[in-house]
């Protein structure tokens, strides 16, 4: 990784959603993508490098998505942390509880890659 790269981390248990996370946002300048299974692994990774942002599923195995943002709007070291939520989840209350644990952003599944390319660059390059 170069000295103007920015890390985001995507947390997601589909292979076919994280290949397509990991394209779309890898098209971002100055992004690297590193795509992890797990909330867990999530918790790990956030610990030991420098993320400009975080892209989770509510579904994973083990602990929730949501649960995910919660614990991580908890470490004062990641309340400015951008936070995009991407579900399958119909739920009309499904928004209002990612809102609710932290996220910046939520987006449903099926979701434009290229809308969410462009919420993840705003909220990276906002002030």
């Amino acid at each position: 990784m170069t000295e103007n790269r920015r890390l985001v981390l995507v947390v997601e248990d589909s292979d076919e959603c994280a290949a397509t996370l990991e394209i779309a946002l890898a098209a971002l300048s100055g992004v690297e993508v590193r795509v992890v299974n797990t909330a867990e692994d999530a918790l790990c990774l956030l610990g030991s490098l420098d993320f400009a942002a975080l892209v989770t599923d509510i579904h994973l195995p083990g602990i929730s998505g949501l649960e995910l943002v919660s614990r991580v709007r908890r470490d004062a070291r990641y309340l400015n942390i951008p936070i995009l939520v991407i579900s399958g989840d119909s739920g009309a209350d499904v928004p209002d509880r990612a809102k609710a644990a932290g996220a910046s952003a939520f987006f449903g599944k099926p979701y434009s890659p290229h809308a969410v390319r462009q919420k993840l660059e705003a909220l990276i390059d906002a002030p």
